[in-house]
């Protein structure tokens, strides 16, 4: 059976630098009847869980270390004995949600997880956090962005860890390489396609300096 994506909204809080924002996390499985993976734990396992059923769960991937994208992680972790991946230059970010428990691999850029027979390809896309990745899934045509690349632009860059050259060459480098027809599934809000982006990176570049 091929791979298939699915789409959960969990609803909790983001906090960095001192200040806390209520927040609607994009939780993305990826999988088929037998076995899935899960981007972005965000803030209720339970919910995940329930979405999951008696699927074996290969890996919970986090496209980056701010809270509200990892908040759940340990908690679906222990029910389910998946891994946890996560970038190494996002250690520091994780430590500050979770200091007594560590991720339990290691995402590299170019590596490649599979899941139901599809592959999804590590891009490395730091800007938002250092240690952000996207997921280029090209058998389903998506690729899964997290907090680098929404629907009208790039990620927030104005708090710590954040730096706003970087996550345009990253979005320059990285993403609008994919083809235009690539469907942008995003950490928050609606998703998007490549070509609805690309033709906008000049304004973004111009709005952020």
């Amino acid at each position: 059976m091929a791979a298939r994506i699915e789409h959960l909204v969990t609803s909790g809080t983001f906090s960095l630098d001192g200040g806390t924002w209520d927040v609607d996390n994009n939780v993305w499985i990826v999988g088929d009847d037998s076995e899935a993976v899960v981007i972005d734990a965000a803030h209720d396992a339970d919910a995940i869980a329930e979405a999951l059923g008696d699927r074996r769960l290969v890996a919970i991937i986090c496209t980056h270390a701010h809270n509200d994208h990892i908040d759940a992680a340990p908690a679906l972790a222990a029910r389910t004995g998946a891994p946890i991946l996560l970038q190494a230059d996002d250690l520091p970010l994780w430590k500050q949600t979770h200091p007594n428990r560590l991720p339990d691999g290691e995402l590299a850029d170019g590596q490649r997880l599979s899941v139901a027979g599809t592959e999804l390809t590590v891009l490395h896309t730091p800007g938002h956090a250092p240690g952000a990745v996207c997921l280029h899934a090209p058998q389903l045509g998506a690729v899964f962005t997290g907090d680098t690349l929404f629907q009208g632009g790039p990620g927030a860059t104005g708090r710590s860890f954040s730096h706003f050259p970087t996550i345009i060459d990253s979005i320059r480098d990285r993403l609008l390489t994919l083809p235009p027809e690539t469907e942008v599934r995003t950490g928050h809000g609606d998703s998007t396609t490549i070509g609805a982006e690309a033709p906008h990176l000049k304004e973004w570049i111009d709005r952020g300096h």
